[in-house]
């Protein structure tokens, strides 16, 4: 493929800044580069461009050291949350990448950060706090502070642990209790059953046996 030299105009991410002389494929700077304005062919009357090109590329420069300097200060100093679904063991179903970060803090606090400058060897795949490095600029790097929590937390183990004694003494309690209101009922059931001391049972005349199994005497007729 043919290529040909161009001078930037703009500072293209991967290629170079402003001022920059790069050779690309022919096809890439006369369907793309030119047409944007990000670059001009290289010649000598485009060269005579370079001193301007150079001092703009100085000027955004500082200003992007200076606004990165500011806001490696800010991130420093903040705690970024993010929400995951978990199981009910607690692990996560998702990981924590370097662009849901980079989302995140856009969301949340209007920032506007390149996930390429937020160093994550590994994406995020446990709860809690993690500190991440940021590479903000060539001299400028900083962290940040991420929280990974659970959006449906487990209960807590204090309160779990004193829950199940709780439980257990209820239900304990509760069996106990029916064991004596049932024995009560028994012996309700049992007294009611007896006669009261005051009453004597009565039987037909006649059918009264002695002690010694005899039948009654009979009357002495009258003399």
């Amino acid at each position: 493929m043919p290529k040909t030299e161009v001078i930037l105009t703009h500072n293209i991410v991967g290629l170079g800044g402003e001022s920059d002389q790069v050779k690309v494929a022919a096809g890439y700077a006369r369907n793309y580069l030119f047409p944007q304005g990000f670059a001009i062919p290289l010649s000598g009357a485009n060269k005579r461009r370079l001193e301007s090109l150079k001092q703009r590329r100085a000027e955004r420069e500082a200003k992007e050291l200076n606004h990165m300097t500011e806001m490696g200060a800010a991130l420093s100093k903040m705690t970024l949350v993010i929400k995951t679904k978990t199981g009910e063991d607690g692990k996560m179903f998702g990981s924590v990448t370097a662009g849901t970060i980079a989302d995140e803090l856009k969301t949340q606090y209007e920032a506007i950060l390149d996930k390429r400058k937020i160093h994550l060897p590994h994406a995020i795949k446990t709860l809690g706090e993690h500190e991440v490095e940021l590479r903000l600029h060539a001299d400028v790097k900083s962290s940040l502070k991420v929280k990974v929590e659970s959006s449906t937390p487990l209960p807590a183990p204090d309160a779990a642990a004193a829950a199940a004694p709780a439980a257990a003494r209820e239900g304990r309690e509760g069996r106990e209790g029916g064991q004596v209101r049932e024995s009560r009922g028994h012996r309700r059931t049992i007294t009611s059953e007896r006669p009261d001391k005051g009453e004597k049972s009565e039987k037909p005349a006649g059918e009264k046996a002695d002690k010694k199994g005899k039948a009654p005497k009979a009357e002495k007729a009258e003399k």
